[in-house]
């Protein structure tokens, strides 16, 4: 991910570029007390930018920090950020908020709160690829899949590395019992005989923002969404393969494995649907 300009909010100002805000004895960096969210601007546009911002909170409370601001307050801040740019300018704006104490549970008092908006640019819609990879998602027990924690993604870091050795962009990654879970940067919908089908969530997966916002959107258009549990034969013999995700929103496959795609009625409306509701929202 390409990365311009950035500002960065920390202890009520705003700092430009990437300030050095944590160090060797903070508990984030050496035990990975640490929550996000993303969400997009570009073309004058924030869509479900309140939603990501409450989600944050409720990712830091699902690890046992504290968070010290409310919904509504990093809302204000995101948008604050987002003004220090030209409008339209594509950005990834991203709070988080992280432990400084603790031992190997982090102390909930000593959570702290950081958001950063800088330019990346939307990537374009002309097809990604991926193949079937090794790694799964953790389950519940195991993992604080519950919350969006940057502890889950060197996971998806590997999926990748493994997908790029095999000359693929993205991973599609299984559940703990070997249904598809997600791909490793984005959430999977699969298209086949005049429906749509993408897993439904069963913890192992962050059920997105924008996954939830694009089955709304389909159904309310008259389009058969199926939650369901989807099988790898499935995701190799659909006619049409996309993803939702912030990065990118709604993004097309041209080819999964071996087998070439095209971009299907289902990912063009899903698409439209989309950017016509982020304009109208």
């Amino acid at each position: 991910m390409a990365k311009g300009k950035a500002w960065t909010y920390h202890c009520g100002q705003w700092i430009e570029g990437n300030p050095r805000l944590v160090g060797p004895l903070t508990h984030a960096l050496w035990l990975s007390s640490i929550v996000f969210d993303g969400a997009r601007a570009f073309e004058g546009v924030t869509p479900d930018l309140d939603q990501h911002c409450a989600r944050v909170i409720d990712s830091a409370r699902n690890l046992g920090l504290a968070p010290p601001l409310t919904a509504g307050e990093v809302f204000e801040i995101a948008l604050d950020g987002v003004h220090r740019f030209r409008r339209g300018t594509e950005l990834y704006i991203r709070p988080m908020f992280f432990a400084e104490d603790g031992w190997v549970d982090p102390d909930p008092e000593s959570t702290q709160f950081v958001a950063t908006v800088y330019e990346v640019p939307m990537p374009p819609a002309t097809g990604s690829t991926a193949c079937l990879s090794t790694r799964r998602r953790p389950s519940p027990e195991v993992a604080p899949t519950s919350a969006k924690a940057s502890c889950l993604y060197p996971q998806s870091g590997l999926a990748l590395q493994e997908a790029k050795r095999r000359g693929f962009e993205n991973a599609v990654m299984l559940d703990q019992i070997g249904n598809v879970a997600e791909f490793a940067t984005a959430n999977i919908f699969v298209a086949k005989d005049g429906a749509v089908a993408t897993p439904a969530p069963n913890g192992t997966f962050l059920d997105g923002i924008t996954r939830r916002r694009v089955i709304k959107l389909l159904r309310e258009d008259g389009v058969e969404v199926q939650e369901r549990a989807v099988t790898p034969a499935e995701v190799l013999e659909a006619d049409e393969v996309f993803s939702t995700g912030n990065y990118g929103k709604v993004m097309s496959f041209s080819r999964i494995e071996d087998r070439d795609l095209q971009p299907g009625p289902f990912f063009n409306k899903a698409r439209k649907l989309y950017w016509d509701y982020a304009h109208a929202a």
